[in-house]
């Protein structure tokens, strides 16, 4: 007899509770194949409980004491084994409901005995070539989707590298050290989790949104030095220059045709646009009011008020928390949805820890 091999789903399981079956079973396979047998249902199926992966084959026969071929059949679909190793059905005679009710669950074949090992032998082996080609295939399937999914996320890594690159190139135009960008992120996206402000948005949506959200000044690089830099109080006329960056931040997104086809696009476009609209209508540069603002340009824009208070910039220092808050709340930042307030309001103390983190 060769010797058996040990490798992965290389071994045929035979459960027969007539030793001179099992003996004639073994024979026909064992120069090619491992051997495993089973003298009743209950021994069988824990075998394949126990080495599942191991068996390219399980021979089984109807009548034995105890657990019966058909109830292990019923063990075997219940648990989805049958959808990974083929089952042949052995049997002294021929009953139809038996047949039926095995084809049912998913045998492969019915043998009757006598068995003819030549006939064995071929009707086992095709199955076998078929399941063993199908799972080489499904392996080849999932290690080109791995791949796919490790080269998806490199390209995603690159492209928030590319729009963190940008986005900090511009708040250190501004004077500004480049955490608040990732402030605005951390802070947006922790409202989004944790908050009933954020249910019914995806993980996805979530993830595409806090990304945009570091996007959403990108339309200050239009804005001139003297303008951006100034330490004192704006005029009305460099105001109103100012207030340009929200629609030239668009703008310049549009003409990013690599951008256009990322996810993160829309939400980038709504946020740099409309990230300083305010719920009463006042806001610019639409004068969108209520449920006119989108809910990740509301996020994003009480997340950026937050920052801009809490922080040092050229024309002020930063308030202190409780300044903060009191300002936010008397809006003298503008009005934001009352919703939104009260959400924000709820985790405001573990944004200020986050916040404190980010830097």
């Amino acid at each position: 007899m060769k010797q058996q091999n040990t490798d992965y789903f290389d071994t045929i399981l035979i459960i027969d509770d007539d030793m001179v079956n099992r003996k004639i079973l073994a024979k026909i396979f064992s120069d090619t194949y491992g051997i495993r047998e089973a003298a009743n249902g209950s021994a069988g199926l824990s075998e394949v409980l126990t080495d599942r992966q191991r068996f390219c084959a399980i021979l089984l026969d109807v009548v034995m004491p105890g657990m019966s071929g058909i109830e292990v059949l019923r063990h075997l679909k219940k648990m989805k084994i049958l959808e990974e190793i083929p089952v042949f059905l052995i049997t002294a005679e021929y009953q139809d409901e038996i047949e039926k009710e095995a084809y049912q669950l998913g045998v492969m074949d019915v043998i009757l005995k006598p068995v003819v090992p030549y006939m064995v032998r071929r009707r086992v082996e095709s199955i076998i070539e078929l399941f063993s080609t199908r799972k080489s295939l499904h392996d080849v399937v999932q290690a080109q989707k791995s791949e796919l999914l490790e080269q998806a996320d490199r390209i995603n890594q690159l492209n928030r590298g590319m729009i963190e690159a940008m986005a900090t190139a511009i708040e250190f135009r501004n004077g500004e050290s480049g955490s608040h960008v990732n402030r605005i992120y951390t802070i947006t996206k922790f409202m989004l989790e944790n908050t009933e402000f954020g249910e019914g948005i995806s993980q996805e949506e979530i993830d595409n949104i806090s990304l945009a959200a570091i996007m959403h000044d990108v339309g200050k690089i239009s804005v001139p030095d003297m303008i951006l830099t100034k330490p004192g109080k704006l005029t009305a006329e460099e105001y109103e220059v100012m207030k340009l960056h929200t629609i030239q931040g668009e703008v310049l997104l549009e003409k990013i045709s690599q951008l256009r086809e990322n996810s993160v696009y829309k939400y980038a476009c709504d946020i740099a646009r409309h990230h300083h609209e305010r719920w009463d209508g006042n806001g610019y540069p639409d004068h969108l009011a209520g449920d006119q603002i989108s809910p990740w340009a509301q996020v994003v824009s009480l997340a950026d008020v937050y920052d801009a208070l809490s922080s040092k910039r050229v024309y002020k220092d930063a308030f202190t928390r409780s300044k903060v808050l009191e300002m936010i709340w008397a809006g003298e930042c503008g009005v934001f949805n009352p919703h939104l307030l009260d959400n924000f309001f709820e985790v405001e103390k573990h944004i200020s820890e986050i916040y404190e983190a980010v830097g």
